[in-house]
């Protein structure tokens, strides 16, 4: 039996809420073979981030190069990419080994409010990976950093996945956790919306969601579901794994990824 493999290129989360360990959490819950390749190690738990060391860039690419050309990736999800090196090379990589299906979590701030990519990092996450990517997932406070308008509403979500497609995504997904009311996803492929909306949990325990839900597009697209489907199926993901939320730690606590085992369906 094939086994459906997705590569995760993002930094570690020692907490095992974010980050890497979340990709990799969601990748085996769903079925999908994980292997990864780390950019940073952080320091941090459920209260916040308190240090951040770098990858080489060159040693980012070894490790993708290492994985990719003996075990093989059938899609390719991003996360925390700190500098404007480690995006090019990650790029070049990409190319060069044929990989088209990469779905693009554009982490810049973290949940405490520490910055994740330095500023040269963004100019080369919207010139050079964006147009190579299948799919890019900002949360509202991304999408309005990268569009520079207020993203507050439905409407202005749209307005926003306009602006984000004209940099050379083939889809946009705005994740709307954070709007007024029932938090509603918008899927946008250049010329039709589809929303998923879902409900909103009264807890604290929502450490990695949006790494966690970008991965589970990932993982339901190397499973061969279409976008739209992979999206679909990652919102159901999410609400269970947020539903099952774990209370650990003095802070937020992470999501529960494998909420299906423990009986959290």
């Amino acid at each position: 039996m094939r086994i459906p493999r997705a590569l995760t290129i993002a930094g570690s989360d020692p907490s095992g809420g974010a980050g890497i360990q979340a990709d990799l959490k969601t990748f085996s819950a769903l079925r999908v073979y994980a292997v990864s390749a780390v950019t940073a190690l952080t320091s941090q738990n459920t209260l916040g981030i308190n240090g951040i060391i770098e990858i080489d860039a060159e040693f980012v690419s070894l490790q993708i190069r290492s994985v990719v050309l003996d075990i093989g990736v059938d899609v390719v999800k991003t996360g925390m990419l700190c500098n404007a090196g480690i995006i090019s090379r990650i790029c070049e990589d990409l190319k060069d080994l044929g990989i088209q299906r990469i779905v693009v979590d554009p982490v810049m701030v973290a949940k405490s409010g520490v910055r994740l990519m330095r500023e040269d990092a963004v100019e080369a996450l919207v010139s050079q990976l964006f147009p190579m990517s299948l799919v890019i997932t900002p949360n509202l406070e991304e999408a309005e950093a990268l569009t520079g308008t207020k993203v507050e509403s439905t409407e202005d979500m749209k307005r926003a996945a306009k602006r984000l497609k004209l940099l050379g995504p083939g889809h946009v997904v705005i994740k709307g956790g954070h709007l007024a009311g029932n938090p509603i996803d918008l899927l946008y492929d250049g010329r039709d919306f589809r929303e998923f909306p879902g409900p909103k949990f009264e807890t604290t325990h929502t450490h990695g969601t949006g790494c966690a839900f970008a991965s589970a597009i990932a993982a339901f697209i190397a499973r061969g579901a279409t976008v739209e489907d992979a999206v679909g199926g990652a919102k159901a993901f999410i609400t269970a794994a947020i539903a099952g939320g774990l209370a650990l730690g003095r802070g937020h606590g992470p999501i529960h990824h494998f909420h299906k085992f423990y009986g959290f369906e």
